[in-house]
């Protein structure tokens, strides 16, 4: 057992065997830890690190893990643990940068049960859920759905509608968020603060299992969905609160945006001449340009002064190492 299943919720806060109405136990063994290392050269290791540790899902008929793709990003050796201590080796079968979703291959027999997928379009903010990491029912957590809404984050990504739900699970990486049905919901993504009752609240981003769907087949036989790759800057962009302003706080090394003169700090006005209010709109109005390649133009505001660029864009995986089956 690692160090970091010493620890448990307090009971008051487990799910019970007689609050629900499946086999919780069977359902929090479909639950695995995921353990990665990714080269100190890889182009994520100085955001991401080089060790990750997280969770997985075990579904379908051949128990593929599915997770958080952050996890297994050039991740050039995987481990996976059942709540019965069995490791077994992985292989980063995919990892589909527009959900967020990774997808593992158990490179050996994977003794845990498949979770069957629910969905979480009938979902609403107050619905009891279950957030389970790996560790079986001291690491799983009574938890509210407390919103659905637009979710964009920095690293030019966008969901329609994520599912955010409190109080936090520390281990919230590629945990499952379990239906009152013992049906998978969606996979944790990140820690987030929310809104709630005029009070702030530390809560778990959610990825809707309902994205999965489309693109399963393609990532399960191909290794990426079967859409064109979209244009993708290297540009950490983030609103400031509460001015309306887009600010680049950070720049991808060697990535388009970085490479055609884009500066720390500079303040994000037009796409192709439209003016961008919020994070969304920004990363779709580059989007709908095209795909990965095309040019595209930026207003900017350094130090008061228009500046306009064009940023040939890329494919983000052409950035990325690859994975080797040993």
């Amino acid at each position: 057992m690692s160090e970091s299943d010493h620890w448990a919720f307090p009971e008051s806060v487990q799910p019970k065997p007689g609050d629900v109405r499946f086999d919780l136990s069977g359902a929090l063994d479909s639950v695995v830890q995921l353990r990665s290392e990714v080269p100190e050269d890889a182009f994520t290791a100085s955001i991401l690190g080089t060790e990750r540790l997280g969770n997985g899902v075990a579904i379908g008929e051949e128990r593929l893990v599915l997770t958080i793709g952050y996890l297994i990003t050039e991740a050039q050796s995987i481990w996976l643990t059942t709540n019965r201590a069995e490791v077994v080796p992985g292989y980063p079968l995919a990892y589909d940068q527009v959900t967020g979703f990774g997808l593992v291959q158990p490179l050996g027999r994977l003794d845990v049960p498949a979770l069957a997928l629910g969905s979480a379009a009938p979902c609403a903010p107050g619905d009891d859920v279950i957030l389970a990491g790996h560790g079986g029912q001291a690491h799983a957590l009574k938890a509210k759905i407390i919103a659905k809404r637009e979710f964009a984050g920095y690293w030019e990504y966008v969901l329609d509608e994520a599912l955010f739900t409190a109080p936090a699970h520390p281990q919230w990486g590629g945990a499952a968020l379990l239906g009152m049905d013992g049906r998978l919901l969606g996979i944790g993504s990140l820690l987030v603060q929310e809104a709630l009752a005029g009070q702030t609240v530390q809560g778990n981003m959610i990825v809707p299992i309902d994205l999965l769907n489309p693109i399963y087949e393609d990532l399960r036989t191909r290794g990426r969905a079967n859409r064109p790759p979209r244009p993708w800057l290297g540009m950490y962009t983030t609103e400031a609160n509460g001015s309306g302003q887009l600010v680049v706080a950070g720049l991808a090394e060697g990535g388009p945006a970085d490479r055609a003169g884009v500066k720390r700090g500079d303040l994000v006005l037009e796409v192709a001449g439209s003016r961008v209010a919020s994070l969304a709109e920004f990363f779709r109005n580059v989007w709908q340009l095209g795909s990965a390649g095309v040019e595209v133009p930026l207003t900017l505001v350094r130090e008061g002064e228009l500046v306009h660029v064009k940023i040939p864009s890329a494919d983000r995986n052409d950035f990325l190492k690859k994975p080797q089956l040993h």
